[in-house]
């Protein structure tokens, strides 16, 4: 490639999926320090990418400014000015074909994410399902690199990246000497949600061991439960809506492991290095959305002929009456947890 490449990166959402884009691009940007990245996503998830040089972030309001064709034509010829060489569309859904559609007449190189669509659903039918593990989802994104003619070559290791402990967080770290665990207990949909109340039990016996514990992610419904965890039981910490998305990465960055379903916050984990135990139900680590550098041997779940039957989680579990995610003993759980933390 030649010097001062200049590469526009689309990916608007989900939360998770732009956290694992901002994996990527760390060993991107450092593969490639001549570089210039755009990124273009919503403008809450710029946290995630404040600390990769090189890579300069523009907000998409795909409900005002950029909404329809119209506004999709402003983003354009906002991210035209800047000159870019390449764009890389990590998304490909119909905002960014159609932002594509406009470079085109400007014959800027293009490359699009194959997201392998068939093999997903080859994965998730009941009827001669295919149960084998698909390319990872940061791969997909690794190879419209690669098509654009840049080196792009994952490590797939966890990097450890503590944030400073700013005078915001550091009522959270007056105790350095026991552990400290995340719990990110919810999911944007219902059913890769561990029961509450097994949660319950799980949060339970953990603070009775000692361990501290902070509840993530969620809205006002959610944080009244992390609320009442926190009043019933010891060294719980309840951090829903008490701290924007940079806080909550500079806090996740300092604990020793995170506790969470198939959801952001294994990716937020994942992207500061932090280890994560994870519960699946209906979807499956095989779909490709594993968190980066995370282990499959971590991934708590349990062996169905009908898992996983939803890539994305908005389906209901087809195990029986009892979903399969419920099938998750709480004891397991705290198990792995302690061992993970004892021995890595």
């Amino acid at each position: 490639m030649l010097n001062k490449q200049k590469i526009v990166v689309l990916r608007f959402s989900a939360m998770g999926d732009v956290a694992m884009v901002a994996a990527v691009l760390r060993e991107f940007c450092a593969q490639n320090p001549n570089t210039e990245v755009i990124m273009v996503s919503r403008p809450a998830f710029e946290p995630f990418f404040t600390e990769i040089p090189n890579v300069t972030f523009h907000s998409i309001y795909p409900k005002t400014t950029h909404q329809g064709i119209l506004g999709l034509f402003k983003l354009f010829k906002s991210l035209k000015k800047l000159k870019p060489t390449a764009i890389a569309d990590l998304h490909e859904n119909l905002r960014s074909r159609i932002i594509c559609s406009f470079f085109r007449f400007t014959r800027v190189k293009i490359a699009r994410i194959n997201k392998g669509r068939a093999e997903k659903k080859a994965l998730t039918r009941l009827q001669n399902k295919i149960l084998k593990p698909l390319k990872p989802t940061v791969n997909r994104y690794a190879d419209v690199f690669t098509a654009l003619g840049f080196k792009c070559r994952l490590s797939h290791q966890l990097i450890k990246t503590p944030q400073p402990i700013t005078s915001k967080i550091s009522y959270l770290f007056t105790n350095t000497v026991t552990k400290k665990v995340g719990i990110s207990p919810f999911a944007q949909h219902s059913y890769k949600v561990y029961p509450l109340e097994k949660m319950e039990e799980v949060v339970k016996t953990l603070s009775e061991k000692g361990y501290e514990l902070f509840i993530f992610g969620g809205g006002k419904n959610e944080a009244e439960i992390g609320e009442s965890w926190q009043t019933k039981y010891k060294n719980v910490s309840n951090l829903i809506g008490k701290h924007g998305l940079n806080e909550e990465l500079a806090i996740i960055s300092n604990l020793d492991l995170m506790l969470s379903m198939d959801s952001a916050g294994m990716h937020m984990a994942s992207l500061v290095g932090i280890p994560v135990v994870s519960i699946w139900g209906p979807t499956h680590p095989y779909a490709g959305f594993l968190g980066y550098g995370q282990i499959e041997s971590d991934c708590l779940q349990i062996a169905h002929p009908s898992r996983p039957n939803s890539i994305y989680g908005n389906k209901p579990c087809l195990c029986g009456d009892v979903p399969c995610i419920a099938l998750v003993k709480p004891e397991i759980i705290v198990e792995k947890i302690i061992s993970k933390l004892k021995h890595g």
